[in-house]
């Protein structure tokens, strides 16, 4: 087996958010509505753990696999595949466990399990990456996968404050904080952004990656942790650190920005309307995030931020679904991954309206919460906007799955 069936895993990947986005509308008919089964809390660990494992994690690794398969021999391809499928394995096992049991022994064995899995593919990944020799990229995906480890700290700290039933709040949040930190500034965006590069790379082959603007970010990641633990009594000196390090992810984003601009390399790429469409739907979002960043700095607006929840999951939101998801969609669909057909198109398109306004509504409670102020029918609304997101990607799925039926039948 010298191929790597990249599409089979993106589809699966999509099968997998699209689950997501059912325990999203579950998990918003509970808040709105009278549905006594199942515990929320658990619901939302479940939710979180598949969205981050099953989905996210899970088409990352299969494009970065992707992205070396012509370096690669049919047995180190064959040990990806079963990575691959052990990770699916923990994933499906962490949505089940953790939807019953919240954390308990078949949940955070499950979740150690996935943590292994997730260990050998960066081992595996350091020693392919090097035979690669466009040096920018490897760099993106060498970060991505530090920062992977990296962001285990955190989850080891939360099971072992599980195990011994001791939860101090802050040091309970703090982990939490770090996990999601270096999961989403950290191995989600690195790895995002070597697949850009790689993407940019194929476009112009001279292009070098900015070196610049990767060692911007990759400094400025591990201070900028701090941007999550705010409210902590921080020494001045520290906040002064966290601040460059959201200037400095700043400055890198908009340099980032200009280079790609100047060079014209998206408008001359030959590229569809569709995937120009969707590159800057998601460098808008990604600007808006970068920019709420250096916001929070600012002593008020944290305060502000961390006060209230439906700040903290607008900006989960956007973060997650806006910029990560949104951005692997779209690498997907440049690279083939996913059919381009009318039925695909109108999902995708569906999907992006539905995050969106998702993100509207949240920024609306949000703002609203500033002064205590009940928005009527809130909880209505964004179960509706549940449905509608789910809707599209249940188009999007369907249209993977029908493609691949009408063929097989024509073969026949």
């Amino acid at each position: 087996m010298k191929d790597f069936n990249a599409s089979f895993w993106v589809r699966l990947s999509i099968a997998n958010l699209f689950v997501v986005a059912c325990i999203g509308v579950l998990m918003r008919y509970k808040i709105g509505f009278s549905f006594p089964y199942f515990d929320q809390k658990n619901i939302q660990h479940a939710h979180s753990y598949f969205a981050f494992a099953g989905w996210i994690s899970q088409i990352i690794m299969a494009l970065m696999v992707l992205y070396l398969q012509p370096l690669l021999s049919a047995q180190r391809l064959r040990a990806y595949h079963l990575l691959l499928a052990g990770n699916l394995f923990c994933a499906i096992g962490m949505l089940v466990s953790f939807a019953i049991q919240g954390y308990g022994l078949y949940s955070i064995s499950l979740s150690s399990m996935s943590l292994l899995l997730s260990f050998v593919f960066v081992f595996f990944y350091l020693s392919d990456v090097n035979r690669s020799k466009q040096v920018g990229i490897k760099n993106w995906f060498r970060a991505a996968l530090i920062f992977n480890v990296i962001s285990s700290f955190g989850t080891a700290s939360l099971v072992y404050m599980m195990a011994t039933k001791n939860l101090e709040q802050h040091s309970y949040l703090a982990s939490v904080y770090w996990y999601l930190h270096f999961q989403y500034n950290g191995w989600f965006f690195f790895a995002c952004m070597g697949l850009l590069h790689s993407y940019l790379h194929r476009l112009n082959p001279a292009y070098d990656g900015l070196p610049k603007v990767f060692w911007l970010f990759v400094v400025s990641c591990i201070p900028a942790y701090g941007l999550s633990v705010l409210w902590l009594e921080l020494p001045v000196w520290l906040i002064v650190l966290i601040s460059i390090a959201a200037i400095a992810q700043f400055w890198g984003w908009v340099s980032l920005l200009l280079s790609i601009k100047n060079d014209s390399m998206i408008e001359s790429s030959g590229a569809d309307w569709l995937m120009k469409l969707l590159l800057a739907i998601v460098a808008f979002a990604a600007t808006i995030k970068i920019t709420l960043q250096l916001g929070s700095t600012i002593p008020a607006v944290s305060k502000l931020a961390f006060g209230f929840r439906p700040i903290v999951i607008a900006y989960l939101h956007l973060v997650l679904l806006a910029v990560t998801s949104l951005f692997l969609i779209t690498h997907a669909y440049g690279l083939g991954l996913i059919k381009n057909n009318k039925l695909s198109i109108f999902g995708i398109l569906l999907f992006v309206v539905g995050v969106f306004a998702n993100e509207l509504v949240l920024a609306v409670q949000g703002i609203a919460s500033f002064s205590y102020t009940m928005v009527p029918y809130i909880n209505e609304i964004l179960f509706g906007v549940s449905i509608w997101m789910w809707l599209s990607l249940l188009i999007l799925l369907a249209a993977q799955l029908l493609t691949n039926i009408t063929r097989k039948c024509r073969g026949l």
